[in-house]
């Protein structure tokens, strides 16, 4: 290999890095969306409802990441949540 493609190459993962992919960005919705939804949780029992989701929503992220702990526990609080907003619901 020659330099000039070995700076290419380094040049190119560089590129690469400071890019976000498709689930990255999913994961970066999917938190942001439970953290906005659990600061407004007290102001209805629909925000409890969208934080169930954003859970669940973080859940499959992290199962397609491959990050299996983090998926299981974000499904147990979107049960978890599920729970809260069927209780405050009534």
């Amino acid at each position: 290999m020659t330099p000039h493609n070995t700076r290419v190459t380094m040049r190119a993962k560089r590129v690469r890095s400071k890019t976000m992919d498709g689930l990255t960005l999913f994961g970066l919705f999917a938190v942001t969306a439970m953290l906005v939804c659990y600061a407004l949780e007290d102001r209805s029992h629909r925000f409890i409802l969208a934080f169930a989701a954003a859970c669940a929503l973080g859940s499959v992220y992290g199962f397609l990441q491959g990050a299996w702990p983090f998926g299981l526990v974000e499904a147990v609080w979107a049960v978890v949540a599920l729970r809260r907003w069927s209780v405050r619901r009534r």
